[in-house]
């Protein structure tokens, strides 16, 4: 009885120095079903995302109250919103938004995740209650702010301020339970982007005499400037769609001291019934939105930014 030899698997061919590796050809048979997994989703998208975009475009350039079919009008709807000052007045608005948005949560959630980052006992602890008002649902976070600033029992019978009823206070109150709900987010990407840096870099630092502030803004800041920049243009476009908080909160009010673009297409849309002028402003917010997304990715080209 023999025993039995073993055979040595064949040597992959060797690959000239310099050459690109071959690549594996997929077979048909393993595109189709891709594509049959893809199916679904893609469906979806199409149903729910590209067809009623494409709608919303069509009907923008007409005068439809959302029922039955609209009378082409052109560009009257654009037109008007140059005229309106309604439109003029949630633009506003949004931009002061926006500029909150950029200095205020974006400023607690550095200062925040370089606190975070210095901490070694409980900083799981830490960072759960960091991010906590971000995983609340919005109609809850809504619901306890508006319990908490009441005119009646509240901390505006305290102070004798009605927040979100006085004009002058209503939109920064909002901008600020926003920023509550927002930035423990913007801490915890910013940490995780901190924690990627090199260690030997702050120790090398450390033996040139840098302090801490200036490890900050020699290393940190330079490191995570990809995260930063990528919070910064998602900040904004997440600022021009805000919606939530300010229709429940106030729903535009006191006398339009809040009314942002989202819920100016709300309003005339399903108030109003001007579907068409609703679409309108949905395709400028979508414009918005699509400029700022091709001028990072561009900038990110050119700079060569990391993902």
């Amino acid at each position: 009885m023999t025993a039995p030899t073993a055979t040595l698997p064949k040597a992959a061919p060797a690959t000239r120095p310099g050459s690109r590796p071959r690549r594996r050809r997929v077979s048909h048979r393993t595109r189709l079903v891709a594509w049959l997994f893809m199916l679904p989703l893609v469906a979806s998208n199409v149903t729910v995302i590209l067809w009623p975009a494409v709608q919303s475009v069509y009907y923008s350039f007409t005068d439809w109250s959302g029922v039955g079919s609209g009378q082409w009008i052109g560009f009257d709807n654009y037109t008007r919103m140059l005229g309106d000052e309604e439109f003029k007045s949630a633009l506003y608005h949004n931009l002061i938004w926006t500029a909150v948005s950029l200095v205020v949560p974006m400023t607690l959630g550095l200062f925040g995740a370089y606190l975070l980052s210095r901490v070694r006992r409980y900083q799981v602890l830490f960072r759960l209650a960091y991010f906590i008002p971000y995983t609340v649902a919005t109609v809850v976070s809504a619901a306890v702010w508006q319990t908490l600033l009441s005119p009646d029992n509240g901390l505006g019978s305290v102070f004798g301020v009605n927040f979100l009823g006085d004009q002058d206070l209503a939109l920064g109150t909002v901008a600020m339970v926003n920023t509550w709900a927002f930035w423990g987010f913007l801490v915890v990407i910013f940490l995780a982007s901190m924690q990627s840096v090199n260690p030997a870099l702050y120790e090398a630092a450390a033996l040139d005499g840098a302090g801490p502030f200036r490890q900050f803004v020699s290393i940190t800041l330079p490191s995570i400037r990809p995260t930063l920049v990528f919070l910064v243009v998602q900040t904004i476009i997440w600022s021009f769609l805000a919606f939530d908080f300010v229709f429940i909160l106030t729903q535009g009010g006191p006398a339009g001291a809040t009314d942002v673009l989202s819920t100016l297409l709300y309003r005339n849309a399903f108030a109003n019934l001007e579907a068409g002028y609703a679409s309108a402003i949905g395709v400028v917010m979508a414009l918005f939105t699509a400029i700022v997304v091709i001028t990072y990715q561009v900038l990110r080209r050119v700079r060569k930014w990391e993902a």
